[in-house]
């Protein structure tokens, strides 16, 4: 290079880490601007005044998260509990137990996810009504054509349609969205229901599989990598909120604004998340002439809410981790045994326990007592053990709009990681990318591949090897090359009646 190129990247998060140590890789000049007082935002995590590390809910790390995984590993880190089993409860108890299915006999898709959890109460006729559904999974390919077709309806039309019983709908797919794509299926369009289904538990047996962070994300992943990315050159500045994206009369970005700062740039990486990207957009005088920008205004997010507490007493938590349904008609909500999972509390003689509600509006207006003792009835129910336990000490996190909401009709106003400005580009786990991931690893990755766009802009680097999702199996793979052969015939006899 004759000089480094200068790469601003807003956002300290999977997306904007994952950019930003490429390319210092790479030998850019980047600075990571994060808008909190710690880089990882949410996700990382913090300590309480009394010195306790709390975060904004837990995150689980599945079996196809292959580029996180590949990660961690040329970091030298060792983050990462044992696989786990997991447990579902509702109002009646215990519902199903999911094995590790990486364990288990290998059955062809996507027998084995339906054959190997235990279900204590779900008839095998309810069971059987989900076949019918393996046309659409067949149907959704990832396709930009695919998502544009399925994103016009609901998940709930979507398994209406395929003849899936109302019992199975209620007490297995749905708790599925409530915790996967944090909202009710009425609320969540059928394409990304089918891709997050596909991607987490369809596809291949041991994918439902996962193990999560011995401790906080931002104590045993994020801070490592950013002071690796800091000895490679890189800087990360805290507390530096963007409200400008500054575009010159070329159409080209040459730097951000963050209050009196002014960063100059010859290329600019978002990844920060919609209500973030919403956010700068509107008080951008820039980015408002653009309209794919003013189009993010039609996306939303979902109200998050993180609860900690610390029991007297230790309780028998069967599973480290736990989904729940059945409690509020439209949230979902899942709980950990951290005393199993994060090293610090191993040694505890209390019980800690995680419990994280998603599409929480309902509750982020009601006091920090009120919450607490509500959680407190819930784990109850779950485990009549919880009633001999008094909480000693909690911790409440209110995260309004804190995830992507993945309505019908959205994806027609989501963003790809090139944007009509030909150095701004974009990434996070709500941007358009043709890998197939989700959440975390789909932040992660369109990190790399706005790194590799900003390689190809200037020409000068070597561009992230990104590892693909494992492939079809075969008979998937067959299903789906008959099918879109026989739509493309029957396209050339039939008019297109969708709307």
């Amino acid at each position: 290079m004759d000089r480094n190129k200068k790469i601003i990247v807003i956002g300290a998060g999977w997306a904007g880490l994952g950019a930003t140590y490429h390319l210092v890789k790479q030998g850019f000049d980047v600075t990571l601007l994060e808008a909190s007082s710690h880089a990882g935002g949410l996700v990382a995590g913090w300590k309480t005044a009394q010195g306790k590390s709390v975060e904004a809910g837990i995150h689980g790390f599945w079996y196809p998260y292959r580029n996180i995984f590949h990660l961690v590993k040329e970091l030298n880190l060792e983050p990462f509990t044992a696989f786990t089993q997991s447990n579902q409860y509702s109002p009646y108890g215990l519902e199903t137990t999911s094995p590790i299915f990486q364990n288990q006999p290998y059955l062809p898709s996507p027998l084995g996810t339906f054959v190997y959890p235990q279900f204590h109460r779900l008839p095998l006729c309810d069971r059987i009504s989900a076949l019918p559904l393996m046309y659409a999974v067949i149907d959704f390919d990832n396709s930009e054509e695919a998502w544009r077709r399925y994103d016009k309806i609901t998940a709930r039309e979507l398994f209406r349609q395929y003849g899936v019983s109302s019992r199975l709908y209620h007490e297995s797919f749905e708790p599925m969205l409530l915790v996967g794509l944090f909202a009710p299926g009425e609320q969540c369009s059928a394409a990304a229901a089918l891709g997050m289904l596909y991607y987490f538990i369809l596809a291949h047996q041991p994918d439902f599989d996962v193990v999560w962070c011995r401790g906080t994300v931002g104590e045993k992943i994020f801070q490592p990598w950013i002071e690796e990315i800091e000895k490679l050159g890189g800087k990360v500045v805290t507390n530096q909120r963007v409200t400008d994206i500054l575009v010159d009369e070329r159409g080209l970005a040459t730097g951000v604004v963050c209050s009196d700062n002014v960063y100059e740039a010859d290329s600019i990486i978002s990844g920060v998340s919609v209500s973030g990207i919403k956010k700068i957009v509107s008080s951008s005088k820039s980015l408002n002439r653009y309209q794919q920008f003013r189009n993010l205004n039609n996306l939303g997010g979902i109200d998050v809410l993180a609860v900690r507490l610390w029991f007297d007493k230790k309780v028998n938590i069967p599973q480290p981790s736990n989904a729940c349904f059945g409690f509020d008609r439209t949230t979902g909500w899942t709980f950990f045994d951290l005393n199993a999972l994060h090293d610090q509390y191993q040694g505890e003689k209390g019980s800690v326990v995680e419990v994280d509600f998603y599409h929480a509006n309902q509750f982020l207006s009601m006091t920090d007592d009120a919450i607490v003792e509500r959680v407190h009835q819930y784990l109850k129910t779950c485990l009549p053990e919880f009633a001999m336990a008094e909480i000693i000490d909690s911790s409440v996190i209110r995260i309004p709009q804190g995830v992507t909401h993945f309505a019908p009709g959205s994806y027609q106003h989501l963003l790809k990681v090139q944007t009509a400005i030909p150095n701004l580009f974009m990434s996070g786990d709500w941007i358009i990318t043709n890998h197939g991931s989700w959440s975390q690893e789909k932040a992660y990755v369109t990190g790399l591949e706005a790194a590799n766009k900003v390689i190809e802009y200037f020409h000068q680097g070597k561009q992230a090897d990104i590892i693909p999702v494992q492939k079809d199996e075969p008979h998937i793979e067959i299903a789906r090359i008959i099918n879109k052969n026989l739509r493309q015939v029957t396209e050339g006899f039939f008019p297109n009646f969708s709307l």
